[in-house]
């Protein structure tokens, strides 16, 4: 349902800061996928989401979602059916709106009519943030009119999935949205991701630096160095991988060893 097909992303072409981002990475998504991303800072992890999202457009190729090529697509209208979390909590909230009217733009977000209002949220729509936060079990159900500036950092994370799936978008894009958390609500924030993503058959992207992880979370892992895809595993061979397993087909691929002190820290850590 994604499809990716030779795209290249160069910053600052021809200066001495030029940086080559992406370079001929092509790839499928399928319908249903989780699909767990890891590799070293600069290996294009977050520049993929951009170019899905719509934060920039690719020098070069294109890219398809449901059979409709969005590679210039404006990124607001992207949007509507691409919901996006990333690692610092602080984004994709709006700290000075209540709970309610937060969860409310994102429920809106979805609409093709051109002008969209607060008022037109009625009591079954406010009936249905209220269920949904429930789900979440953080007591956010009766703090609708508070504003999301004095939640902490694990409730805004947990309410921005709750706005990014509300609608449930086509395709979800994970962003180490849980690398600012601490341990505890981290393991929360992840389970709702994994619950929420199954009941509804979201197809799923998540960068994470947590080796574990990459492999126990969803249902196929990619490996990426120097903006390109270097390992893509799923199925048996996925299942029966260790975390040894995958450094070293990275090693193969990649013709180098991970250095990433974050990924090879959780390694040894088993967190």
């Amino acid at each position: 349902m994604l499809k990716i097909e030779n795209v290249s992303k160069t910053f600052n072409p021809g200066t001495i800061n030029e940086k080559k981002a992406l370079t001929g990475l092509s790839l499928e998504i399928y319908d249903g996928d989780f699909v767990t991303i890891i590799g070293s800072n600069g290996a294009g992890k977050s520049t993929l989401f951009n170019a899905i999202a719509g934060s920039f457009y690719p020098d070069e190729g294109y890219i398809e979602l449901d059979d409709t090529d969005i590679t210039f697509m404006p990124e607001h209208r992207r949007a509507r059916v691409i919901g996006r979390l990333f690692q610092d909590p602080l984004l994709g909230t709006a700290p000075h709106m209540t709970i309610e009217e937060n969860l409310a733009v994102a429920y809106l977000r979805a609409s093709t009519q051109r002008h969209q209002y607060f008022s037109r949220i009625g009591k079954a729509d406010k009936k249905l943030f209220r269920e949904r936060l429930a789900l979440l079990d953080m007591g956010l159900e009766d703090r609708m009119d508070n504003p999301v500036g004095l939640l902490s950092g694990g409730q805004r994370q947990a309410l921005t999935l709750l706005m990014a799936t509300v609608v449930t978008p086509k395709l979800l894009l994970l962003d180490e949205h849980t690398a600012a958390l601490d341990p505890a609500t981290a393991d929360k924030v992840l389970e709702l991701t994994r619950s929420i993503v199954r009941e509804r058959s979201i197809t799923c992207l998540m960068v994470t630096h947590n080796m574990k992880q990459a492999l126990e979370m969803g249902n196929r892992t990619l490996m990426m160095d120097s903006g390109k895809v270097v390992f893509d595993v799923r199925g048996p061979e996925r299942f029966a991988m260790t975390v040894d397993d995958l450094l070293r087909k990275f090693a193969e691929n990649a013709g180098k060893a991970l250095d990433n002190d974050r990924i090879l820290l959780s390694t040894e850590e088993g967190v």
